[in-house]
């Protein structure tokens, strides 16, 4: 066993595998710690385009394409009936790849934690992280039950347990995103044939939004997402919160009168948060544990892979030049805060009625709907074409506070009736 480990991973899920799986090709020794026995649930089973090439990168894509469904983009509909606007990846904005997975995150976390074994890393599940030591070489992870491990360099991949930032209190919570998540998997929803039955759906209400996400042949993924005082308001368990919900929404509902729940009805509340600071004097955050937005558009994933790829190139250049280590961390820090800072902007405009109200009445003029398009497959806006168009739809979006530039929308349930026409099988 390595005594002194090039770098130390904790947590297996999206960011540490594919952290693991670059440092290990690259030849650095690597270990991985995760708490947990994998295969487990997660939630986050969408993903983005702009993930396809980490995916060649890391050599899964063929792994993928066997495992998992295409998606081929999205759709956003509103809760009153009178609009349901699909997208497809294929009609973006120079986008090099058309589609995604929609996957069973237990297996597609797996998959990663499996390949980065493969690739050379060195993991140990089942193993709880109790304490860290800093020392001026080297960080030592004190393992319950097990020992110590020491590495050269700490990733902190351990999602939003966040052990580096709760060490040393760096956790800061989204003004404006005090949000309540419930969300099971059912067989038997509806679904529309071709490609269509491939899409994320996503239902706006006037106070919630649902999530409709297709991860095998007969399952599917719901969710709601509302205010955290909301729900706590109600008073109710999860399950009949999401259960009344469910049948609140013609537009869902319709598609679930042959449907049945298969897993439990899991729950999650404040989870919009950042940590201050990204990087230490031998530390890095990625992923979940840097930080997290909300389950919208489904950027916690693609968040995950990016910064694990951005944090291993770094430091396998640090552990070849440590005179680089200050420039590295700063451009990685300033990387990823850019990135959460645009999809931030993103978000906060979702819970507007502007947003949708302007998403579903697109235009071609300008190229604004394929830019958008773009911004959900994953392009992080670093070229001017992507910047100058999202600018202007945020414009958009602030005009149609004052200004019906687009028709205002009645966010409440749609009526049976007009629910039926809506999701009538093609």
């Amino acid at each position: 066993m390595n005594s002194l480990y090039d770098v130390a991973i904790i947590g297996g899920g999206p960011a540490g595998s594919t952290a693991a799986i670059l440092l290990a090709r690259a030849g650095r020794s690597v270990l991985v710690v995760e708490r947990e026995k994998f295969p487990r649930f997660h939630i986050g089973e969408s993903l983005l385009p702009y993930s396809m090439s980490a995916f060649e990168r890391l050599g899964v894509r063929e792994k993928l394409d066997r495992a998992f469904l295409p998606k081929f983009g999205g759709e956003i509909a509103t809760s009153c009936g009178s609009r349901a606007l699909k997208f497809y990846f294929k009609d973006g904005f120079r986008l090099r790849h058309h589609q995604a997975y929609q996957v069973l995150r237990s297996d597609f976390d797996k998959l990663l934690l499996d390949h980065a074994r493969e690739s050379g890393a060195e993991v140990r599940e089942q193993t709880r992280v109790d304490g860290l030591v800093f020392g001026g070489d080297e960080v030592t992870l004190q393992l319950r039950g097990k020992g110590e491990a020491r590495a050269k360099y700490l990733i902190d991949c351990s999602g939003r347990s966040t052990v580096v930032g709760n060490y040393h209190k760096l956790k800061r919570a989204y003004d404006n995103l005090d949000k309540f998540s419930l969300y099971a998997h059912f067989d038997g929803v509806f679904r529309e044939s071709g490609i269509d039955a491939t899409l994320t759906r996503l239902i706006r209400a006037r106070d919630r939004w649902f999530w409709m996400i297709p991860v095998s042949e007969t399952r599917m993924s719901i969710g709601l997402v509302m205010d955290s005082a909301e729900f706590k308001k109600l008073k109710k368990a999860p399950e009949d919160v999401l259960e009344e919900s469910l049948r609140d929404q013609p537009v869902i509902r319709s598609r679930m009168t042959e449907a049945h729940r298969v897993s439990p009805v899991y729950s999650a509340g404040d989870y919009s948060y950042r940590n201050t600071r990204l990087t230490g004097d031998r530390w890095m955050l990625c992923g979940d544990a840097a930080g997290f937005i909300d389950p919208i558009f489904s950027t916690g994933v693609f968040l995950a892979l990016l910064s694990g790829e951005q944090a291993a190139d770094a430091i396998d250049r640090i552990l070849a030049d440590p005179r680089k280590k200050a420039g590295l961390f700063r451009r990685y820090e300033r990387k990823v805060n850019t990135v959460m800072n645009m999809y931030l902007r993103f978000v906060r405009a979702w819970y507007r009625e502007e947003f949708v109200e302007v998403f579903s009445n697109p235009t071609e003029r300008l190229q604004l709907a394929p830019a958008v398009n773009a911004v959900l497959a994953g392009n992080i806006g670093s070229g001017f074409a992507i910047w100058w168009r999202m600018q202007l739809f945020y414009l958009v979006l602030f005009l149609q506070r004052f200004i019906p530039l687009c028709p205002r929308l009645d966010l409440t349930p749609a009526s049976a009736a007009t629910t039926a026409l809506t999701n009538e099988p093609a």
